[in-house]
């Protein structure tokens, strides 16, 4: 028996025993995913594969051909969140694409009793399965699927360094595209005390780990050693500050620093393949920030030469995490630091305690209103407290 509920997050999601409808069990399902991942390039709409939203079950062709009672899965679990759009205050809901609420479901139900598709696991199909997509979108067939992503989020063009579709040899090219110089200007670009957006994205900020695992990040995994690492190294972030960049599949995929700071060295963390959505994130069993692959860059701020953390952290359908600046290099706020091929992914910054102040309204609406503010990179984030 399963409901609908809406949580104080703004998520809705499902509350369901621990077996799946009648008809819709573990195997299907990830033959469902595989389906979806292997028709990338030969079918190349992605509004019905990949990018599918859950609520339309009419899109689904493919689905219901692997998954007996996909139309009844897909209108049942009706899900995603409500986000704040940064300067208008307006609340959208976001549905989940199909292959996160797939992902979902394989990962949080029957994931330690059931072993399918020759035994593998469930990490194993999530991690073959985003390998996989990223070489199909690495491929130069996927330029195929370019004209349906433009048309299903709606992007914009005219932002682009290269706004001619032909300029793209695949779709991953497409996907970490870069835009124009004067696309996303830093607001308070003359104060060296700001901190910018690094990302497009759906922030959330907390002052300090206890906001952060008592509101949004449910996990009882998730402590700072764990997400960098290095238990030394986390000794310098006692008590720091959070922001949580969740990059959703049509955003811009290139984040930026947040601080002008000084380039330090980069650690690879190795991981799962988990979707990052918000229903993931807030399941108090399961971390996924700490579980899945991860790329952990370290930041000098140059105004108090105190360390920055900045965490890339990759997810379902994640090619890879690339950063395109090395150790040494000196970085303005807003200029770029890497990128993320295809895929949905998050990016955590960690502040030591006492360095920012961040912007009133960003903490009201993830303290009070307990959901995520949509911004672009650029976008203030907060103050160097004492400044």
């Amino acid at each position: 028996m399963s409901s609908l509920h809406s949580d104080n997050a703004g998520n809705v999601h499902d509350v369901t025993n621990d077996h799946l409808d009648e008809g819709v069990d573990q195997e299907h399902l990830s033959k469902g995913l595989t389906a979806l991942v292997d028709k990338s390039i030969t079918h190349p709409d992605v509004s019905e594969t990949i990018h599918a939203p859950t609520h339309k079950p009419e899109k689904h062709s493919i689905l219901s051909k692997f998954i007996p009672g996909f139309e009844k899965l897909a209108t049942r679990y009706h899900v995603g969140n409500f986000v704040i759009v940064r300067g208008t205050n307006e609340r959208v809901f976001e549905s989940m694409p199909i292959y996160a609420r797939i992902g979902m479901h394989l990962l949080f139900y029957g994931k330690e009793q059931v072993r399918f598709l020759e035994y593998k696991t469930v990490e194993e199909l999530l991690h073959e399965q985003s390998v996989k997509e990223g070489k199909l979108y690495d491929s130069p067939d996927s330029v195929a699927s370019i004209p349906s992503f433009i048309q299903t989020y709606s992007i914009q063009l005219s932002e682009l360094l290269y706004p001619e579709i032909s300029s793209y040899k695949t779709f991953n090219e497409f996907f970490y595209r870069k835009l124009r110089e004067d696309a996303r200007p830093v607001q308070n670009a003359e104060d060296p005390n700001s901190f910018c957006s690094a990302a497009d994205s759906r922030l959330m900020v907390f002052d300090n780990l206890d906001q952060a695992t008592s509101i949004w990040i449910k996990g009882k995994q998730f402590t700072i050693p764990n997400l960098l690492g290095d238990a030394a190294l986390a000794k310098h972030f006692e008590g720091a500050s959070l922001a949580v960049f969740r990059l959703a599949p049509a955003d811009y995929h290139r984040f930026h620093s947040p601080a002008d700071v000084i380039v330090g060295d980069t650690t690879d963390i190795p991981g799962q393949y988990y979707t990052v959505n918000p229903q993931a994130v807030n399941e108090p069993n399961f971390d996924v920030f700490t579980a899945n692959r991860r790329s952990v860059l370290l930041l000098q701020h140059q105004q108090t030469n105190v360390p920055i953390a900045f965490v890339a952290i990759g997810a379902l359908l994640v090619g890879s995490i690339v950063f395109t600046v090395k150790p040494g290099q000196v970085v303005k706020r807003g200029e770029e630091l890497g990128y993320f091929k295809y895929g949905g992914s998050t990016c955590v910054a960690l502040f030591p305690k006492g360095l920012i102040k961040f912007d009133e309204d960003l903490l009201k609406n993830s303290l009070e209103e307990k959901i995520e503010t949509v911004v672009k990179v650029g976008y203030s984030l907060g103050k160097r407290i004492g400044a």
